[in-house]
């Protein structure tokens, strides 16, 4: 496949829930051309840098903070290297690359932002489940619980979003699943099931699906207090009867006009 020449910049890439084949096609070619790749390892696993180059160097940042990360990506960059900055899942969801952003630019450091799969669309393909089912549910909420690293607003409070019954995908959670659990059951029906997915793309992926009012049990008895997330909507039944309009024989659009033949 052709490669993108590279330029000194800062690439901040998500690498998607953990399946190098879920990279897409532009991640996968500047990771195999950095110079210098900063991975999280605690939620990236080093399979996703397979193909990174054999000299290229490759620092885990689980356990530095961004005092110590940022000043060394602008002197890499400002000495002519290539230097990826390598996120779990998407950058829109819970990544902390706002404040990354606001100090690369008040140095006048390049950088570009690649998106990636997150983890409840990879999760949702391997259940085989579409979240938006005709009559049934048509809008998806992605949130997370109030936690000792970040608060969430009074007005995204969890029941709140749960009166909307919605296809819910809930991340961070699973150490506060007893309080999450009880919010949600204020608005949806105990049975509604509940998937509950770990490690989603890697390895030693596990899912679950489970109804609403064992999610907390469940999750304690499988020990899981990390990389966990949860899909709670009604689409995840077996549902028999439903069929968007979308390619309907009776539906016209721009370019399917009313009277054509289906023949």
């Amino acid at each position: 496949m052709p490669l993108i020449p590279l330029k000194p910049a800062v690439y901040i890439i998500g690498a998607g829930p953990g399946d190098p084949d879920l990279l897409t096609m532009k991640a996968y070619k500047i990771i195999s051309q950095a110079d210098i790749i900063l991975y999280a390892d605690s939620l990236v696993p080093k399979q996703i840098l397979q193909n990174s180059r054999p000299d290229a160097q490759l620092i885990p940042t689980g356990n530095k903070t961004l005092e110590e990360i940022i000043p060394l990506m602008i002197d890499w960059v400002k000495n002519n290297c290539s230097v990826v900055r390598l996120h779990s899942g998407d950058l829109t969801l819970y990544s902390a690359i706002h404040e990354q952003m606001q100090a690369l630019s008040e140095a006048n450091i390049p950088f570009e932002l690649i998106p990636g799969i997150s983890a409840f669309q990879a999760a949702a393909a391997k259940l085989a489940t579409e979240l938006t089912i005709p009559d049934l549910v048509q809008t998806i909420i992605l949130t997370r619980i109030s936690g000792s690293a970040s608060a969430v607003p009074d007005a995204e409070e969890l029941s709140s979003l749960a009166a909307h019954q919605a296809s819910l995908c809930l991340y961070l959670a699973a150490r506060h699943v007893e309080k999450a659990q009880e919010k949600l059951l204020q608005h949806y029906p105990p049975d509604t099931p509940v998937a509950v997915c770990f490690r989603v793309g890697w390895p030693d992926e596990k899912i679950w699906v489970v109804p609403l009012l064992k999610m907390a049990t469940f999750t304690q008895q499988e020990n899981l207090i990390r990389t966990t997330l949860y899909i709670i909507s009604p689409a995840l039944r077996a549902v028999k009867e439903a069929r968007s309009r979308l390619y309907h024989p009776e539906h016209s659009h721009l370019f399917r006009p009313s009277g054509r033949s289906h023949s």
